[in-house]
């Protein structure tokens, strides 16, 4: 018993003695006074660039504050005060820490530092549990600091219980500090909820055509995941010069195409777009044409440009409007499916919080309006960022500090239903995290998505990532399904997933082609009318690519659309896609050979509607019908045939009778409107003229058809 208790005494004493902090005294180093006086020398120094650096901190954090109001200060935002002076402290406390690694002040000031410039990596925490073990006095917030530390690992339990010892310590505290202490406990049990029961997905570096050694950030993609837009601060930055704030190279926006399912090599944008200081992507238009630039612009902080693909080259971004614009600071777009709608982010003092999310709608000079404030639904009294309008026109994506985040910025999803936001939903772990997750980007079938982030294992300090969402789990569960969630912090590759099947929810379809000459086969720059058939209005309109005749226009579910493509001296060409609300993502690639107007050129008129089994002309068929007779307006002598053919059901001759009344309808309509009468020419073809075959309601469809001829010039 008597040895046992002996035992257990050396035990403690020795606990006592590790746990106590050893300072820079000789009588601490027996035998080692001139290597203890040498190291105390590095501390010295390297306490008198920590302290300049803390003042800077303090200084940063009391304007951001007043700036600010309620939104707490990420550790991203602290990366920009006392960077310098931090970074010359490290090299002479390193030599101190090497000489006497149990010195609890040392290891405060070390793991602050490693907070400031890289939170994320191990060494942070191990500072600060080790500061705190030898003195959970060293310093009043040591514990705050503890606390987040673990809060960033994912490490729950032990961030709220060091929090709410800050919180009861007796160091004086501010309202501020209280309520922000008090916040990041909520996202702990936030983070605890959402990790017990993960998102099934797969996450994906991009690889080295698009990630380098540096950070590359901001993804935009083109709704068919055919181009991606991004930033990155590269060594071959236009300028090749460095921020002196962080030491890091300015940024530059760069982009990539993907060629048989591969991304390509990642290029520079011209210098047309980046410029010798800051050029970040803030957003891209769904059919990859327009480019939307910020900037940084002195006291404002920062503004928003917009760049226009022409051919191969982006034109000189100009400088957005201002109702756009203010001498606050704007940041991330995002336009709505038919380029209307402009939902952008500033921190201007009439916002309900730190950083809100407006719009703006185009007027009929082609102008952005006034901006509205999203409202309170999306919008908190922290910062809300990162917006993105899904081309289905419904779903919108952003980051925040508020409502349910794990920590700093989650990304959250509303989706608009009879014009009312619904509640926003935290998309869950590993999605998101304890750190900023910003900036994420969804492609069109809503299957995909893009983001950037500092995984372990990447390329460098930031890559891009993707995300595919799989289906729901399947029962009985697959014999791999322990190996199906990619954890933010550990990525899983080369697994066997031949039964998880994609989620394909997005009521969205995407209809892409090239334009070109029908004879010569050369690519065109045309016009594309976007029309809503049931409304006979224009929703939008498109150009295909002066270079390459491409062309994407995305067409939410719900509507019966008509297409009109267009260009002077050709034939229009006319598509239909009737699109009920429940229809799923689909993608068409849909290339069209526009023919020159001239003697036996015809077109299919594909939005011309009859009423079932009759000769009656359905409303939605005036904005087809217009496009016909400013045709004929425009070239006054042309004579035309309208020619009306139906399917092979019923017989021949009530065929023929049903095509020879709808031609004849369609010519009545065009003499109402004032076309003579000794210009058009009323022909029925009945079944006699298939285009397709007739065993299928797709061939059938197609051969119901009515189409006009040039007859004369």
């Amino acid at each position: 018993m008597k040895n046992l208790i002996f035992t257990l005494t050396l035990f403690l004493l020795s606990f006592l003695s590790f746990s106590q902090s050893i300072e820079f005294e000789k009588d601490n180093f027996p035998g080692k006074k001139d290597e203890m006086k040498a190291a105390r020398k590095q501390v010295d120094i390297g306490i008198q660039f920590y302290m300049q650096g803390r003042k800077e901190f303090d200084d940063f954090k009391k304007a951001y504050i007043s700036e600010h109001r309620y939104c707490p200060v990420s550790h991203y935002d602290y990366q920009k005060s006392g960077y310098q002076s931090f970074r010359g402290a490290i090299s002479p406390l390193n030599e101190g820490q090497r000489f006497n690694p149990n010195n609890a002040r040392l290891n405060y000031m070390l793991g602050f530092i490693s907070f400031i410039t890289d939170p994320t990596t191990p060494q942070t925490l191990t500072y600060f549990e080790t500061a705190y073990k030898l003195d959970p006095n060293v310093e009043p917030d040591v514990a705050f600091w503890l606390a987040w530390s673990y809060h960033l690992n994912s490490r729950w339990d032990d961030a709220i219980k060091y929090y709410q010892i800050y919180l009861q310590s007796g160091s004086k505290k501010s309202t501020y500090e209280t309520d922000d202490v008090n916040k990041k406990i909520a996202e702990c049990n936030s983070g605890k909820k959402f990790s017990a029961t993960p998102e099934r997905v797969f996450v994906d570096n991009l690889g080295s055509a698009i990630n380098s050694s540096f950070p590359e950030y901001g993804p935009s993609i083109s709704a068919d995941e055919e181009t991606i837009i991004f930033t990155a601060r590269r060594d071959n930055s236009t300028g090749a010069k460095r921020d002196e704030n962080d030491n890091g190279y300015y940024e530059d926006v760069y982009s990539s195409i993907k060629v048989n399912g591969k991304w390509q090599a990642s290029k520079q944008l011209s210098k047309n777009v980046n410029t010798e200081n800051h050029d970040a992507a803030a957003g891209l238009s769904s059919d990859g044409s327009k480019l939307y630039v910020y900037r940084h612009s002195g006291k404002d902080g920062g503004d928003l440009y917009e760049s226009v693909l022409f051919g191969a080259d982006w034109e000189a971004p100009v400088h957005m409007n201002k109702n756009i614009n203010t001498k606050y600071h704007e940041s991330s777009v995002s336009l709505s499916f038919d380029g209307k709608r402009l939902y952008f982010v500033s921190d201007k003092e009439s916002g309900l919080g730190d950083r809100d999310i407006y719009y703006s709608d185009m007027d009929v000079k082609g102008e952005w309006g006034p901006s509205k404030n999203i409202g309170p639904v999306i919008n908190t009294k922290y910062a809300d960022e990162a917006v993105f309008m899904h081309p289905d026109g419904v779903t919108l994506y952003f980051s925040s500090k508020g409502h349910n985040t794990m920590g700093g910025y989650d990304i959250f999803k509303s989706t608009l239903v009879n014009g009312v936001w619904g509640a926003p939903q935290n998309l869950g772990y590993p999605i998101n995290g304890p750190d900023d997750d910003v900036f994420f980007v969804v492609s069109g079938s809503g299957s995909r998505a893009y983001f950037a982030s500092s995984k372990t294992g990447g390329f460098g300090e930031k890559d891009l990532y993707k995300i595919t969402f799989l289906g729901p789990e399947k029962a009985p569960l697959l014999n791999t399904q322990d190996q199906l969630i990619a954890m933010a912090a550990n990525p899983v590759s080369n697994l066997k997933v031949e039964n998880a099947v994609e989620v394909k929810s997005a009521k969205l379809t995407i209809l892409k082609g090239v334009v070109t000459d029908a004879k010569t086969n050369q690519t065109l720059e045309s016009s594309i009318d976007l029309i809503d058939n049931d409304k006979n209005i224009v929703l939008a309109t498109f150009k295909s690519n002066s270079s390459t005749g491409k062309y994407l226009v995305t067409l939410p579910s719900g509507k019966n659309y008509g297409i009109a493509v267009k260009r002077d001296g050709y034939l229009f060409h006319s598509e239909n896609f009737n699109l009920p609300d429940n229809a799923d993502f689909q993608e068409f690639t849909k290339d069209v050979a526009l023919k020159k107007i001239e003697i036996g050129s015809t077109i299919v008129l594909r939005n011309i509607f009859f009423d079932f089994d009759k000769a009656s002309i359905r409303p939605e068929s005036a904005n087809e019908l217009e496009r016909l007779i400013k045709l004929l307006n425009d070239n006054p002598t042309l004579k035309i045939e309208l020619g009306s053919h139906t399917d092979s059901k019923g017989s021949d001759d009530y065929n023929w009778k049903l095509s020879e009344s709808r031609s004849t309808s369609v010519v009545d309509y065009l003499i109402g409107k004032g076309i003579s009468t000794s210009r058009l020419v009323a022909k029925g073809y009945g079944e006699t003229k298939p285009i397709d075959t007739n065993d299928t309601d797709e061939g059938r469809q197609n051969n119901r058809r009515t189409e006009f001829k040039i007859l004369e010039k």
